[in-house]
């Protein structure tokens, strides 16, 4: 049996049918359909590989934290919670990692605050710590240490640490403190409550290990930190490293030889890993051609996690560099990718203020020009995004998210999801305080029926090909199309589907319980 054992919560802990946008739906309140169809839907079971209860995938961070607590010597593996009563005898540390702890991210805090619900995956993780296996080995004296990117959503909820017994909490990257936390845990002394690893105590190349076994959707890490510095964001204040080539490769081929064949290249913005000093965001073509063979030499099929249109941009019009990848992508194995990119606003004042590097090299002035020609881009070369907006920004203006519609309008046609997320104050935005549904102004409500809407209609479109390399495929869609349906359906019934220019000439009002904290005290605790 295991000494140190890592695990998260089904919704993470899960290949989500090999289609890693299909997570996101773990954000989501589980109105229309039951709790359970909503796991089936998007966080199916995982594989284990022994009788111990070892996942055949586990999350990316997770994998980074298991290899370097085996590299220095730990008995340490990642245990799929629905096994974690096999080793409630013999473990002595449980390590906690998640993106999403209490539903307080930006994609879960906008679904529990509109629904006035908890959120599928907030849901799932409060099952595990109430299980009886953590319960018991809580009892047995186990040392409880949470991390990972939603760590800092223990600040707020401190009274889960005690109710489940949480001993320490980590923010911030693990590589340098991880192996001291757990040897002081083992000879029982007295944890950190808060250990925030600062940006200076960020792990050199050399100290990061390299994952032991698979991870989720055969994810492979390229690159760490961003240099475009957007005020919102926590990974812009992490310095910027490259993983080298041969890194990388052991790490594809740990996925490929257990028998994952496709995999996604992650970084905050790919098209920018090897970017060269002062400003590090114009795009490096070869390097960028050498990482994509290297992919597609083991993978049969990849996705980027994100991408910048900026950099989209930038690499189009220097060289073609856009449709260079493209040609190395699609090929016999697929015939599009996609990746997460932010547009945040279609305004540029408000872009001016929030994230003044996200336009560079070009000007932000022309920010709503770049996203509409970073989608033709896209288009063009077989890219299918999921596109984020963030309503409740600080400073925004009516006249900022009538902005942003209109580029939606202008993006209607585009093949991509465009999801509208409240404001989370994370990064130098930190101090700031949240937006909640309670605030919503009829404008910021048009925002938000208006993606619905285009959501609704492109999701169907991408569906005609989101499965089309299994042979499950044909078996699996039509559930998803039933899903769109229903919300379709639903959404007509309340009324918020909107078209096109319907904003236009409309009067807009303002919220008429914009400052009415507390009114709704229960469910605004899930987005707090």
């Amino acid at each position: 049996m295991v000494e140190v054992v890592l695990t998260t919560d089904r919704t993470m802990m899960s290949n989500h049918h090999h289609k890693e946008f299909l997570g996101f739906g773990t954000t989501g309140a589980p109105v229309i359909l039951p709790e359970k169809v909503w796991l089936w839907l998007f966080a199916p079971k995982m594989k284990v590989i022994d009788k111990d209860g070892r996942p055949l995938e586990a999350p990316y961070g997770l994998r980074k934290v298991e290899a370097k607590l085996i590299d220095e010597g730990f008995d340490a593996a990642i245990i799929d919670p629905d096994h974690l009563h096999k080793h409630v005898d013999e473990a002595k540390v449980l390590l906690l990692s998640h993106h999403d702890y209490f539903g307080f991210g930006p994609p879960s805090s906008t679904f529990a605050s509109i629904f006035k619900m908890e959120t599928v995956n907030a849901r799932s993780f409060e099952r595990l710590m109430n299980s009886p296996a953590v319960r018991e080995m809580k009892r047995r004296g186990v040392k409880i240490i949470a991390g990972g990117p939603a760590a800092w959503h223990w600040k707020y909820r401190e009274d889960k640490m005690k109710e489940w017994g949480v001993d320490s909490v980590v923010d911030g990257e693990g590589e340098r403190v991880v192996g001291d936390l757990v040897r002081k845990a083992l000879k029982g002394e007295e944890l950190p409550k808060f250990l925030d690893v600062k940006p200076s105590n960020s792990p050199k190349i050399d100290e990061i290990s390299e994952i032991k076994l698979p991870s989720v959707n055969g994810l492979v890490e390229v690159m760490r930190g961003c240099p475009r510095g957007c005020k919102f964001c926590s990974v812009t204040l992490r310095p910027l490293r490259y993983m080298p080539f041969e890194k990388i490769e052991k790490e594809i081929l740990v996925n490929v030889r257990n028998g994952v064949e496709n995999g996604i290249i992650h970084s905050e913005d790919v098209l920018l890993y090897g970017a060269k000093p002062p400003s590090y965001i114009i795009p490096n073509e070869e390097k960028l051609i050498k990482l994509h063979q290297l992919f597609k030499k083991h993978y049969k099929k990849i996705v980027w996690a994100h991408a910048s249109i900026a950099a989209i941009v930038k690499a189009q019009r220097d060289s073609r560099l856009m449709e260079k990848l493209a040609d190395i992508i699609i090929d016999e194995n697929q015939s599009w990718w996609g990746a997460e990119i932010g547009i945040e606003t279609g305004s540029p004042r408000l872009a001016k203020i929030i994230m003044p590097q996200k336009a560079k090299p070009f000007d932000t002035e022309k920010w709503p020009e770049i996203v509409l020609e970073g989608a033709g881009i896209m288009q063009d070369v077989g890219m299918q995004p999921a596109m984020t907006l963030i309503a409740g920004l600080p400073e925004e203006t009516e006249d900022d998210v009538i902005q942003t519609l209109e580029l939606v309008d202008e993006l209607w046609d585009f093949k991509a999801i465009i999801m509208p997320m409240f404001f989370v104050p994370m990064g130098l935005l930190n101090g700031k305080d949240w937006f909640r549904a309670y605030r919503l102004s009829e404008v910021h409500l048009e925002l938000l029926k208006r993606c619905l809407t285009h959501g609704i209609r492109q999701g169907k479109n991408i569906l005609k090909n989101y499965f089309e390399e299994h042979w499950y495929g044909m078996f699996m869609m039509p559930f998803y199309h039933v899903f769109i349906d229903l919300v379709e359906r639903a959404a007509k019934k309340k009324g918020y589907l909107s078209e096109p220019g319907s904003h236009h000439d409309k009067n807009f009002g303002k919220s008429k319980n914009k400052d009415v904290k507390g009114e709704h005290v229960d469910w605004d605790k899930t987005c707090r």
